[in-house]
Formats: structure tokens, C-alpha cells, sequence
């Protein structure tokens, strides 16, 4: 049943690809994988759970490097004393992964902007990012919302790119956007740690 399902999200993905997101419907998902569309709720209930599936999918993709004394699911596991990238290298690692799956799949970013991260792949990822926040010392009340700024700056930058905002540079103006990437990622990890030793001035309101 769950490999069915696997199947029918991998067939609304490959839909979007080739279509767009707006081409993704439970009818068309059902006539690409030669099921009728009450077959297919047996699989995936609604609309709004094929695309939280299909989030899942797309996160899935992601690569995500865990931090040391951690296992990948399945693997044997290292030693607990076995070193591991640190938060730095981890969240880089994340936000090139992030980028290249938007570039992979421009209409990702869309579809990640508006579904929550409900299914085990995304909640993985969102426990990954936590995690690494937590390891560079930002205070439990503010990991949340620098969750959601970390994702929100990397998906942006990433979209924009996918999206055509970024255009072409003035004549004798060049870009490079690999370049302008990496610069903002630095910004990220300064503003993580500025907020870890609470020296970051973008705190909520209330939070200490």
C-alpha cells in the first residue's frame, strides 16, 4: 500500500515537471498512473494530501548530514565519539541542497511556500534544521522563527533564481549568482550566531 502511494506521488511530481503545478489535479494524477480517481483516494485522501505528499517527495531529496554520534536511518551508526560536520558546514550543506533541488524542479518553491510541513520528509528536515540551530547555541524560544528565516532565505534566493527575478545584469555589471549564494549564506550563519550569543537585535517582541 505505502510503495502505491510512493508511486502515485512520484507520478504527480514527474505531472509537475513536465506541466506545471497548476497541471497536478486528482484526475490527472489517476490518469497517469491508470487508476480511476476514486481509486486513487484510497491511496491519497485529497487534494491537500497529495500535495503534502508530494512536499514529503521533494524534501526527500534533500541532503541532509547529521551531526556527530548521529545515524542515517538504516545505516549501522558510528562510534558515539565519532566526529561530525558542525552546524555551520550541516546548514551549508542543506541550503546548496535546497537550491539545486529548486533549480531541479522550478515549481518546488511554490509548492514549499504554501503547504505545511506535515509529512515525514518535511518533518524531518524542519527537526534537522532545529537541530542544528540548537548545536550553534540559539536559545530554545527563538529556534522556531530562525527556522522558518533560514528556509525562507534559502527557498527565496532560490526561487527568485528559478523564477526569472534575478535577471540579466546591466551591460558591464556582472553577476555571479554563485558568488552572491554563498554571501548570503554567510549572512545567515552570522545572524545564527549573533542570536545564539544574543547579540542579534531581530528578536520577537517579549523574547529574551
Amino acid at each position: 500500500m505505502e510503495d502505491r502511494r510512493q508511486e502515485i506521488l512520484d507520478a504527480a511530481v514527474d505531472l509537475a515537471d513536465e506541466m506545471g503545478l497548476e497541471a497536478v489535479s486528482m484526475r490527472a494524477v489517476a490518469q497517469r498512473t491508470g487508476v480511476t480517481p476514486m481509486a486513487l483516494y484510497s491511496h491519497v485522501g485529497s487534494k491537500a494530501e497529495l500535495l503534502d505528499g508530494m512536499v514529503g517527495r521533494l524534501l526527500a531529496q534533500l541532503r541532509l548530514p547529521e551531526s556527530a554520534g548521529a545515524a542515517m536511518p538504516g545505516g549501522p551508526g558510528p562510534a558515539p565519539d565519532a566526529p561530525g560536520p558542525d552546524w555551520r558546514e550541516r546548514l551549508r550543506t542543506l541550503g546548496h541542497s535546497a537550491r539545486t533541488l529548486v533549480h531541479r524542479h522550478p515549481w518546488a518553491s511554490a509548492l514549499l511556500f504554501s503547504r505545511p510541513a506535515v509529512a515525514p520528509d518535511a518533518v524531518r528536515v524542519v527537526d534537522q534544521i532545529n537541530a542544528m540551530l540548537r548545536d550553534a547555541g540559539v536559545p530554545s524560544p527563538e529556534v522556531p522563527r530562525l527556522e522558518r528565516l533560514v528556509g525562507t532565505v534559502i527557498l527565496g534566493f532560490a526561487a527568485s533564481e528559478a523564477g526569472g527575478r534575478f535577471g540579466a545584469a546591466e551591460p558591464g555589471c556582472p553577476v555571479d549568482w554563485d558568488a552572491e549564494f554563498e554571501a548570503d549564506l554567510d549572512d545567515v550563519l552570522r545572524l545564527v550566531e549573533m542570536t545564539a550569543s544574543g547579540k542579534a537585535t531581530t528578536s520577537m517582541p517579549g523574547s529574551r
